[in-house]
């Protein structure tokens, strides 16, 4: 059973749609896009530097974007199971048909722009924490006002808070973690600091009709499968100041038994989470087109 899987943010890097624009229709489709959200994806995507893609109104609607655009260059894909971490559950919802890229990409726009106004208003960050026992670093971010905002399996937890208490992580570890290494992001995603954002992204959705998932949609507030179009906008909204649990997924991916995990462009960081927690099961991440006739394969030997 076939898995296809989207990353969240912090997955783009500078230039990487570039070759994706070669392909037949691609540049044509994405300056719709662009001209849909106010945003020029092709330059963001191809000549932007770091600096530039790290902004999260931006780095949202280029990955979900990027995710559109690499999986529609497979061709017909029937996986039995799609999911998304953070950012990337957008990119999940296109794909299960809840909603279709002149919805996804208006609101992916409208969640980076508001996730963006909500860091501004207090300095928070997020951290990753190596090594370490989940349950004792979980207690150990609660006890210094930190929230585990990714759960991520694998032993991969990162913590989000202000800068003052991420200061504090970093001088006061938990038992076993080796080192906490600072990540470049705008802001304390998936805590209660984004608690602004959902209530612009409520507003967003409301003009939205979603459509139930045509295939099985894994959620990663709790790792469960979403049935209906409705709940799973509704998550998408709660999304941006709930923990995301990539673990709790992951475990939901063995239980419909999962053998192999297929992860669109930009990939690269759900498979190697995948290759850690999920052994046995093979993965591919899409990072160019020249990936496209080895995930073709693996569609065609993990799909019926």
């Amino acid at each position: 059973m076939l898995v296809l899987v989207a990353p969240g943010q912090g997955a783009q890097t500078p230039g990487f749609l570039t070759p994706w624009l070669d392909l037949p229709g691609a540049a044509d489709r994405v300056a719709a896009w662009s001209d849909a959200i106010g945003l020029d994806l092709a330059h963001c995507g191809t000549k932007a530097d770091a600096d530039e893609i790290r902004d999260t109104s931006v780095a949202q609607p280029l990955l979900v974007a990027a995710g559109i655009l690499s999986a529609a260059a497979l061709g017909d894909v029937a996986p039995g199971a799609v999911a998304g971490h953070s950012v990337g559950e957008i990119t999940a919802a296109a794909f299960a048909g809840v909603l279709d890229d002149t919805a996804a990409l208006p609101l992916v726009r409208k969640r980076g722009l508001a996730m963006a106004e909500a860091a501004a208003i207090t300095e928070t960050g997020m951290s990753a924490l190596l090594g370490g026992d989940p349950e004792t670093s979980v207690a150990h971010l609660e006890k210094l006002g930190l929230t585990p905002a990714n759960i991520n399996g694998a032993g991969q937890i990162v913590a989000a808070g202000t800068l003052e208490q991420l200061a504090a992580l970093n001088e006061d570890k938990p038992e076993g973690v080796r080192k906490v290494v600072p990540l470049k992001v705008a802001g304390a995603f998936h805590t209660h600091h984004m608690g602004p954002a959902v209530e612009r992204l409520a507003e967003a959705a409301e003009s939205i009709a979603p459509v139930d998932p045509t295939v099985t949609y894994v959620s990663n507030k709790d790792g469960k499968a979403v049935a209906t179009g409705t709940e799973v906008l509704d998550r998408l909204v709660g999304q941006v100041a709930n923990p995301v649990r990539w673990d709790l997924c992951m475990e939901t991916f063995k239980e419909l038994g999962v053998t192999a995990l297929l992860e669109v462009c930009p990939g690269g960081t759900l498979t190697g989470l995948a290759k850690r927690a999920l052994p046995g099961v093979k993965t591919l991440a899409l990072k160019t087109p020249d990936d496209l006739d080895a995930a073709r394969e693996l569609i065609a030997e993990h799909t019926a």
